[in-house]
């Protein structure tokens, strides 16, 4: 398996805040021309079975993904595992903790929308919501779509459920430790999500990546929907200064709302070491 492979190991599906079932997940990756796929809900492995199955049906290799919130130097980032068992029990009880604080902290997002005038945003967030347990920031901002309060998600995330915007409202995830133990305990690989993303100065980014790699972390997102082309040249450079394989994911949520469809990336660059090759054994083949 070389860098040219159409592999997209970063999407999600209705288990989280996607809006295509794993089902339909797989027909479309397939359709696209993916090669090997991977479906990441945050902080839920339920849908794997299904995304496993369907994969199979359609002849599609695929690895196990999950996408794990974490705190680390009070932001959020997001940890994506590949390739683990799916069954582990370890891996099933953090992620068990880490949602437990959502149904929570979606009141008081609904709340503090209500004080500027944003009424039923909770009961609305949730008609969104496939599973409850995963009620997040993605259910609010399409609840204020179909309400007319934005236009689109991008306009949402301008004005509303971003630090210091109405909505907005912290909560403490998973350790950095905690996920990368999770994953790699349960025969994965840990890999950093969309580094780009994150409002880390220079040091900050440099004690992220330090940290994570000394937990036993391996990758790292390079070529992905939410970066620029320019983006993936800096953390390409950053995958080689810490000798992490890179990783490759559209995080496509729906075709109404993602930028990057499934499979439709550029690869990686030639010089990396793609994910994958770490993973052979764990890839599900699909039977030619």
């Amino acid at each position: 398996m070389t860098n040219t492979l159409n592999a997209d190991l970063h999407c999600h599906s209705v288990v989280s805040d996607g809006t295509l079932t794993p089902e339909a997940l797989a027909a479309r990756a397939k359709a696209n021309g993916v090669d090997l796929w991977a479906l990441t809900d945050h902080d839920e492995i339920g849908g794997q079975a299904r995304a496993a199955a369907a994969a199979a049906a359609l002849g599609l290799d695929y690895l196990t993904g999950v996408e794990i919130s974490i705190t680390f130097l009070s932001q959020t980032v997001h940890i994506v595992g590949l390739g683990f068992d799916a069954d582990d029990p370890q891996l099933w009880h953090g992620l068990q903790r880490t949602r437990g604080g959502r149904a929570q902290r979606a009141r008081e997002m609904s709340n503090d929308l209500a004080r500027v005038g944003i009424e039923g945003a909770f009961e609305g967030a949730l008609h969104y919501a496939g599973n409850h347990d995963l009620i997040s920031r993605t259910h609010f901002a399409r609840f204020l779509v179909e309400t007319g309060v934005c236009k689109d998600t991008y306009e949402v995330f301008r004005k509303y459920l971003t630090e210091g915007k109405p909505g907005y409202v912290e909560h403490r995830w998973a350790t950095l430790k905690d996920a990368v133990t999770w994953i790699t305990q349960a025969g994965g690989v840990a890999v950093i999500a969309h580094p780009a993303r994150y409002k880390f100065t220079a040091n900050e980014e440099f004690a992220l990546f330090t940290e994570f790699k000394g937990h036993g972390g391996q990758g790292v997102e390079v070529v992905t929907g939410s970066h620029s082309n320019a983006e993936s040249v800096v953390y390409a450079e950053t995958a080689r200064e810490f000798g992490l394989a890179a990783s490759r994911g559209s995080d496509f949520h729906s075709p109404d709302e993602s930028r990057i469809d499934l499979g439709t990336l550029p690869a990686l660059p030639s010089q990396l070491t793609p994910v994958w090759t770490l993973l052979v054994d764990r890839i599900q083949r699909a039977q030619t």
